[in-house]
């Protein structure tokens, strides 16, 4: 094989009381020294079922300026689905590993589709203690279905039909998020791509690690994405910096947690935070995630909406195509 998953890492005699030197993180990044334990607030969660459209809005629009990140509660996706989600992506990935690397993103290849270990590029040559998966969901035009696993033999049918169901929480968070800057309802949709909009799944696997403490399933980062939904498993990880700390993500069953990204924050000029956050690894149990990154096409141009600039509010942001933004994003170059 000529790629070690960190599955198989875990696996082997090679990572019994300690990991492999590249995994281990600078002393600024190793959760051990710098997450926060001391008196927080909880990442906000809203209610979809509250009866006051306007506090919604206005709850939302408050997360996405000051935090970046929320948590949605009764936002429709059935329970049940979620679930078997869960269970389909933790079904793929016990899968013996020549049968996973079936799906292996091709050598070279420009799409992030496929099984893999590593995306983008790491500074000082550590790697990620993850594995994931990538698929487009959404639209049916840009889905390959090559990278879509086989086995479990409901695996395509649960993912369409989460796709179905997500698109409609979607729609709602593009029309509030848009009201809550005092816009029309479909202008930040639209401002990304309208109804091209991809829906990029991915699945984060994260094995048990021998030493939690010196490593990161993902290291700091914003999405690039415009917006991101994410499913998380029961077992703690996501970590979110704010006001100069790392601080823990608290589980709640059903919930989705949504990330403002990148480009809603170019969009808005600013006023909406795409959201820092990072994800450390259990000693004991293996985490799992599953967001959906909503990116425009890769010839979509995103820039500051008009509405929101004036003589006295220039754009902080240049317009750019989609493509190159995720190129200047993965090789670390600099975007303006």
């Amino acid at each position: 094989m000529e790629v070690e998953r960190v599955q198989a890492i875990v696996s082997s005699s090679l990572a019994k009381d300690n990991i492999p030197l590249e995994f281990v993180r600078p002393e600024d990044e190793q959760p051990a020294i710098t997450t926060f334990h001391g008196l927080i607030p909880d990442i906000p969660v809203i209610d979809f079922n509250h009866p006051d459209q306007d506090h919604i809005i206005h709850l939302i629009a408050n997360a996405s300026r000051d935090w970046g990140i929320f948590q949605v509660v009764n936002h429709g996706i059935p329970f049940h689905l979620i679930q078997k989600l869960q269970q389909v992506g933790k079904e793929f990935f016990d899968l013996p590993q020549e049968e996973k690397e079936v799906y292996a993103k091709p050598p070279g290849a420009l799409t992030l589709e496929g099984y893999g270990s590593k995306i983008g590029k790491d500074v000082n040559g550590k790697k990620n203690w993850a594995d994931h998966l990538f698929h487009k969901i959404w639209p049916a035009s840009c889905i390959n279905h090559q990278f879509w696993p086989k086995n479990p033999p409901s695996y395509r049918a649960v993912n369409e039909e989460y796709a179905q169901e997500v698109r409609k929480v979607v729609d709602k968070l593009f029309k509030w998020l848009a009201m809550g800057l005092g816009l029309e309802a479909d202008v930040l949709k639209q401002g990304v791509g309208g109804e091209e909009i991809e829906y990029l799944m991915k699945i984060n696997y994260y094995p048990p690690c021998p030493r939690p403490d010196l490593t990161l399933g993902v290291t700091s980062h914003t999405d690039l994405s415009a917006m991101t939904v994410l499913v998380p498993n029961e077992v703690p990880g996501l970590q979110v910096f704010k006001d100069g700390h790392w601080i823990d993500a608290k589980y709640i069953p059903g919930a989705l947690i949504i990330h403002i990204g990148d480009q809603i924050e170019i969009l808005s000029n600013g006023k909406y935070k795409a959201v820092l956050h990072r994800t450390t690894v259990d000693k004991e149990k293996t985490r799992m995630s599953w967001p959906v990154f909503l990116e425009p096409p890769g010839e979509f141009v995103v820039g500051p909406l008009p509405q929101l600039l004036d003589p006295q509010i220039p754009p902080k942001y240049k317009p750019k195509k989609f493509k190159d933004y995720s190129y200047c994003k993965f090789h670390k170059l600099p975007q303006y």
